[in-house]
């Protein structure tokens, strides 16, 4: 059975992102059609330290994508900066680094995240 692109792409970012950063918190990010989420995860403990999702905020506005993920951004980083967490590195999975998850992540550098 062959294997998709896109797991590929996913198995091979974790890989160079896990020799390199060993003693930073990983950024996870999901993407759907309508929504964006994101965790921060302390992989030597397996636990989830910080979690963002559009799907939490729903409102019935009309909001673009690009202004949902600005949304979802600055409140992850709120909620990592009040846990003193400053430094991760950015795991886009299988996405490519660009439209959404750029926005995400320029936000992100914005309010006080380095990675």
């Amino acid at each position: 059975m062959k294997i998709p692109l896109y797991k590929k792409r996913a198995k091979r970012i974790r890989n160079k992102l896990r020799k390199m950063n060993s003693t930073r918190f990983r950024l996870s990010i999901f993407r759907s059609a309508k929504n964006i989420s994101a965790q921060i995860i302390d992989d030597q403990n397996n636990k989830t330290l910080v979690y963002a999702s559009s799907i939490q905020n729903k409102k019935k506005e009309k909001i673009k994508k690009k202004d949902i993920s600005n949304i979802i951004a600055t409140e992850l980083a709120k909620k990592a900066i009040e846990k003193k967490i400053t430094k991760i590195y950015f795991d886009r999975g299988r996405y490519k680094y660009h439209g959404r998850i750029k926005v995400f992540a320029d936000t992100l550098r914005k309010n006080g995240l380095s990675f």
